[in-house]
């Protein structure tokens, strides 16, 4: 049997997780405003006279405002010259204060009221009649729209250079919270590996994940990818997952939250005895894991990473390009406050790595109708290059190192 995979209740694996999120350090006002500067800058550059930031995470980021994005306009106006104001339904004010952790003046609107034409008038009294604003890449078309109907002597582009200038490159204080919430899920994933038995469901695993994470501090649901079998061959799952069988693939892809940022770890391993088919699979998908860390030095384009790993898959005879059996998808993303986010490990990204950036590392084997293997874990940049979050499957034998010297 695999190390670490199967042999205990549910009940004793959660027994040994404890909270993980003490003394942990939430992003200071003083680091918000030092992004809204930053905005600032990159606004001026751009040439836009203001930027639009929807609810959501960029609202997050930029203001330390948690709300949803929802059918009912909320956001805020972030002018060159560093103005703020919120747009708010005038009967969500009073809780929209109790989440708004920076200062701003608030554009109510009342349910009969058009909220773009509020914004509109509003652009005028702040004496923007002309030029570009930007807006928030995540709005919805029904916002920009309304936006763009109601101000026509506006030019609405998207605010991208703004908001993924930002958030491409993580503070220290960011770092700290990624490093805290993926070590938080790899222990949730040793929990998980441990509790695997002949036929439990994906389900139940899925909901002791949730458990587990809660256990060790995490805010929300996680998320949760199980798949067993060849359901492993399939990098997003089957509408109908089987059950587990001995001598199954074992891949679970998960996550959590910690103030708002996230990891995402994935783990591919058998319960119960490895076939020479799967050793040999699992060892190219750990060495295209090194290649693309190895490659990712300062200053090399975000797509030569995902070239690295995807020649070396196709050196072993596998591919090419995107073709089965061999890698079907980019081999990384980046990630933040939103799981997925700027910029990307594809070979059409020419983004130059930089301090900061914080990417997943999973170039994923799929051999059809056989099994899937992903190993995944991610690095974030340094001023002497890539940095293990957490560190890489150390064997198939041994997934988690429990018996590594």
């Amino acid at each position: 049997m695999t190390i670490g995979v199967g042999g205990i209740s549910q009940e004793e694996a959660l027994s040994k997780l404890t909270n993980m999120v003490d003394n942990i350090q939430p992003i200071q006002e003083t680091e918000y405003q030092q992004r809204l500067a930053k905005a600032q800058d990159l606004m001026a550059h751009a040439g836009l006279q203001a930027i639009y930031l929807n609810a959501g995470t960029n609202l997050y980021y930029f203001t330390g405002t948690k709300w949803y994005a929802s059918e009912r306009m909320v956001g805020a106006i972030l002018t060159n010259k560093g103005h703020l104001e919120y747009i708010v339904p005038q009967f969500e004010i009073d809780t929209f204060n109790g989440f708004s952790l920076t200062e701003g003046a608030i554009i109510a609107w009342e349910e009969h009221q058009c909220p773009y034409q509020l914004v509109s008038l509003r652009l005028k009294e702040l004496g923007i009649n002309e030029g570009r604003i930007g807006v928030d890449e995540s709005t919805p078309y029904f916002i920009s729209d309304g936006l763009k109907q109601n101000a026509p002597f506006i030019d609405f582009v998207s605010a991208k250079s703004v908001t993924a200038g930002c958030r491409m490159c993580k503070s220290s204080a960011e770092i700290n919270l990624l490093t805290k919430a993926k070590t938080m899920t790899l222990e949730v994933h040793k929990a998980a590996a441990s509790i695997l038995k002949p036929g439990i469901s994906t389900h139940e695993v899925t909901e002791f994940i949730n458990l587990a994470h809660q256990k060790v501090g995490a805010t929300g649901s996680s998320f949760c990818i199980v798949l067993f079998g060849e359901d492993t061959s399939y990098p997003h799952g089957v509408k109908n997952p089987k059950k587990l069988e001995v001598n199954d693939v074992v891949l679970i892809d998960t996550g959590c939250l910690v103030e708002g940022y996230n990891s995402d770890i994935t783990r591919t391993y058998v319960f119960g005895k490895p076939t020479q088919r799967h050793r040999e699979f699992w060892a190219i998908e750990k060495q295209a894991q090194a290649k693309a860390f190895e490659k990712a030095q300062l200053g090399v384009a975000c797509g030569e990473v995902d070239v690295a790993a995807r020649s070396y898959i196709e050196n072993q005879g596998l591919g090419p390009d995107y073709q089965l059996p061999g890698l079907p998808h980019r081999t990384g993303h980046g990630i933040g406050l939103d799981i997925h986010e700027w910029p990307y490990l594809v070979k059409s990204d020419s983004t130059p790595l930089a301090v900061g950036m914080c990417f997943s590392n999973e170039p994923m084997l799929v051999i059809p109708n056989e099994f899937g293997i992903r190993l995944e874990d991610h690095f974030y940049m340094t001023e002497k290059g890539p940095k293990w979050f957490t560190e890489p499957s150390y064997s198939i034998d041994d997934p988690f190192g429990l018996q590594v010297n």
